[in-house]
């Protein structure tokens, strides 16, 4: 059976960026049956592997489960001329996150070197002493009773970043299993019956979720094209997203 399509944001001669979607890997792994490197080389009918130009080749990396802009390259000298602002952070992100809970300020920078976890391979840490600095702006967007929806900059491009620097500062993810997981056997996901007055579900039905993956989305990515030109590619929110942070503002505003 065919992989369903991929949403192509830009595409040229040197890049190809495309608007991940979550639960797809960017790369192969050890566990992974499909992933976006995989999937747009056979879309566009270009390799993935090999040492020959063109091929596809990446530059940057998403977290499995989140979903957004993710640039490729598609020969050494594009890939070389963009990891390299990548590496420099010469680069300008911008993520949507849906958060737990609702900050006092409006902004916040969040200024913490980050490291491995000590005791969980998987998971990383801020650390007082050591770590690689990393650095997250964020704002509030929109404001809920128990969410707030962030605007977040990540200045650096650490492993995990986001998702630490924001438990760091109080602000988690609402859905992270690994930095926020749920406790007392609740189901994992942000359900409408949990802030719309006298909602029930279907009787007889489990209540689905609005969303039951991480809360995160790479809505922009800025960089500077081979030719010079400065490029911004946007990917649009996918349903999930778009449709809790409806429901939220119809049935939980303050």
């Amino acid at each position: 059976m065919r992989r369903p399509t991929l949403d192509i944001l830009f595409q040229d001669d040197d890049f190809v960026a495309v608007n991940k979607p979550a639960g797809l890997a960017t790369i192969p792994g050890r566990v992974e049956t499909d992933s976006v490197l995989e999937r747009i080389g056979r879309e566009i009918h270009l390799p993935h592997t090999g040492l020959a130009d063109p091929r596809i080749r990446v530059v940057h990396r998403l977290d499995k489960d989140t979903s957004g802009v993710l640039l490729f390259a598609k020969n050494r000298a594009a890939q070389r001329h963009v990891s390299e602002q990548f590496q420099n952070n010469l680069t300008a992100k911008e993520y949507l996150a849906i958060i737990a809970g609702r900050p006092q300020e409006s902004t916040g920078d969040i200024d913490a070197p980050l490291a491995p976890h000590p005791t969980s391979p998987q998971r990383m840490t801020v650390t007082r002493h050591g770590g690689r600095p990393a650095r997250t702006l964020w704002k509030a967007e929109l404001r809920f009773r128990d969410y707030t929806l962030l605007r977040v900059f990540p200045k650096t491009g650490k492993t995990h970043q986001i998702r630490v620097h924001l438990k760091h500062g109080g602000l988690p993810l609402a859905i992270d299993p690994l930095y926020n997981p749920v406790s007392g056997g609740k189901a994992v996901g942000i359900f409408l019956s949990r802030f719309k007055k006298n909602y029930h579900p279907t009787k007889g039905q489990d209540e689905r979720p609005l969303i039951a993956r991480l809360t995160l989305h790479a809505e922009k990515l800025k960089f500077v094209h081979l030719n010079g030109k400065e490029m911004e590619i946007i990917a649009p929110a996918p349903k999930d997203f778009r449709a809790t942070l409806n429901m939220l503002q119809r049935h939980s505003s303050r």
